[in-house]
């Protein structure tokens, strides 16, 4: 209990009065500085490093932009509950982008096609949250645009602010089907570069933390999309602690700044179109 009354005060004090991030990043775009974007992004996972993932960033005054699923958490309760509620308001309110990362964190398996037109209509998914989790079934193509929604909708409820018009897929899983699919509902898919996979829900005795770091800042380039998790429940070894840090400073010495998804090329204008 006195770790949970510790976090909660912490999430809802000493925030800036204004988006300082966002502020930060523009004024780099605007000078010119900032030749060499990258665009860090954080799913959802068990929470557990939350906290310490949000000092670092604010710390170093990095703009990221999370993908939220309501997925189960070390604290008890659900990534989207009321418990991290908070949580995700400060960081709405120091202007990290937030965007959807379906519901129930609803992995796609399969298109399934009609067997008179052959159009795909339908899609098998296997959701590893809610309380279908863990079951294969199949949903409608507008079903599905309504599990991408839930998660914007939920965003906004809590923070007061339009989440991104972009979701990711659970586990980077798609289709052009499902793409499109998505993209009828306003929601565009984004994934990640290859360099830009940090490896935190690989098996840490295979992939320790170190090799993850000089392997992310050897390969990283400038327009990658990095992908990161707020927990990973199989890592032995956490990935945040030792790397978040080290990673930013790394890249930042070397001559990379970072945005968030709002400005990356390739999707103001869907953003524009549809936020």
């Amino acid at each position: 209990m006195q770790r949970r009354c510790f976090m909660l005060g912490s999430l809802v004090g000493g925030l800036p009065a204004a988006p300082a991030f966002a502020v930060e990043a523009s004024k780099k775009i605007a000078s010119g500085t900032c030749s060499k974007a990258v665009y860090l992004t954080f799913d959802t996972g068990h929470m557990g490093i939350a906290q310490l993932v949000a000092q670092v960033l604010q710390k170093h005054k990095v703009p990221v932009t999370f993908f939220a699923a309501n997925e189960a958490t070390k604290e008890g309760g659900s990534s989207l509950g009321d418990f991290w509620a908070p949580w995700w308001k400060a960081r709405a309110d120091e202007g990290h982008q937030l965007a959807s990362h379906t519901f129930d964190h609803m992995y796609w398996l399969a298109d399934i096609r009609d067997k008179a037109t052959g159009q795909v209509t339908h899609f098998k998914v296997k959701p590893s949250a809610g309380p279908r989790a863990g079951q294969s079934f199949v949903v409608s193509a507008d079903e599905y645009r309504q599990e991408i929604a839930r998660s914007a909708q939920r965003l906004t409820q809590i923070t007061g602010r339009k989440t991104l018009p972009l979701y990711r897929a659970p586990g980077g899983k798609t289709s052009p089907a499902l793409i499109a699919a998505a993209q009828q509902g306003g929601f565009q898919h984004v994934g990640w570069a290859p360099a830009g996979f940090l490896g935190d829900e690989l098996p840490s005795d295979k992939y320790p933390n170190e090799r993850l770091l000089a392997q992310a800042l050897k390969n990283i380039g400038g327009g990658d999309i990095l992908l990161a998790h707020l927990g990973i429940w199989s890592r032995q070894d956490p990935w945040a602690p030792a790397v978040l840090e080290p990673l930013i400073v790394g890249l930042m010495d070397k001559g990379f700044c970072f945005r968030t998804l709002a400005e990356h090329p390739a999707y103001q204008g869907w953003i524009a179109q549809h936020r």
